[in-house]
């Protein structure tokens, strides 16, 4: 039976011994300045991630473990410029594990979100289309993939149902964009949101860590998704070549400029439409989670934010409802 984790990176304090197991999300091997090696680290789990540092014997425990593998480590707590720090004393591989308890999940329920996806699919009125979406995400295999794939491996929504929530949204949005551009094609613009980022659940790879497939690093999820929508469509009888390229463009088109990865740049109304929504969820995302992990207590202001470019207000404006409308 897979060893359960007992303490999670959430309920660490300084001053403690701990004895449990982690995924080692990054490695790197130091000098001191007295020239003895260290091992510097990054140890995950599910809630969170910890610095680890090996002082000593870190040539022998070193060998023990790579990038990517969950350990069994044995260490003490300390803070150390204002953070905890692990010094570990000892440290191997473990493989008989839960990965779930090692990777952030998503706190809402997947199936229902992934009805609502379906709910979606079901309020398509082109046959073609409808047809289509309910052949990718009726597929087994595709809908495991994509309940549990992340959208990202750290921008964003990079948690196991990310891939599908942040879809869930783009369509919701797009929908909801319809009503306010009546020239766009509405089940064009659904089905162009549900299959933006199909191709994520080839790119990445979630067993204990989020990782780039092979494919993933060589073709990428833009390649890819063309790929999975394209083969969909050649086993509908009939399906409108012009509907067929259309679609296409908008997942070969959806990340807006070339110096992003995609392809294509959108030439549609609906292309345009999934790109900035697409980004803009993503942004939110990211925004979002900065201002509530990063937030400075003393400021009220993030530190620097490499993804934003600058420094994030983190504080609530303080608006009466007498005087909201001034």
């Amino acid at each position: 039976m897979p060893y359960k984790k007992k303490t999670f990176i959430r309920d660490l304090t300084e001053n403690n011994e701990v004895e449990d197991l982690f995924l080692v999300r990054s490695k790197n091997n130091g000098i001191t300045k007295a020239g003895k090696p260290y091992i510097a680290l990054t140890l995950g789990d599910a809630t969170g991630e910890v610095k680890g540092r090996i002082w000593d014997n870190a040539e022998k425990l070193g060998e023990r473990f790579h990038d990517g593998d969950i350990v069994r480590v044995k260490g003490f707590s300390v803070l150390y410029q204002g953070a905890l720090q692990l010094n570990i004393s000892d440290i191997d591989c473990c493989t008989d594990v839960d990965a779930a308890d090692f990777l952030p999940a998503s706190t809402n329920d997947p199936e229902a979100t992934y009805a609502a996806i379906l709910l979606l699919i079901e309020g398509v009125q082109n046959s073609h289309l409808k047809t289509l979406l309910q052949n990718i995400f009726g597929n087994d295999a595709v809908a495991h993939a994509f309940k549990r794939a992340p959208a990202a491996k750290t921008l964003h929504h990079d948690y196991l149902g990310g891939l599908m929530e942040h879809t869930h949204m783009v369509a919701r949005i797009a929908k909801d964009m319809v009503g306010y551009y009546p020239t766009l094609n509405q089940d064009l613009v659904i089905a162009g949101a549900l299959l933006h980022d199909i191709g994520k659940i080839r790119e990445l790879s979630c067993e204990t860590s989020f990782e780039y497939s092979d494919s993933g690093r060589l073709l990428g999820h833009i390649v890819m998704g063309d790929e999975i929508v394209r083969e969909a469509i050649e086993k509908i009888d009939g399906f409108p070549s012009e509907l067929a390229m259309v679609l296409r463009h908008i997942v070969l088109s959806h990340h807006g400029q070339y110096e992003f990865g995609s392809p294509k740049r959108p030439k549609t109304l609906e292309a345009v439409l999934i790109s900035y929504i697409d980004d803009l969820d993503a942004k939110m995302y990211g925004f979002t989670r900065a201002v509530t992990k990063e937030k400075s207590t003393r400021t009220g202001w993030t530190t620097y934010n490499k993804l934003f470019d600058r420094y994030l207000y983190a504080g609530t404006p303080s608006v009466s409802p007498e005087h909201e409308n001034e």
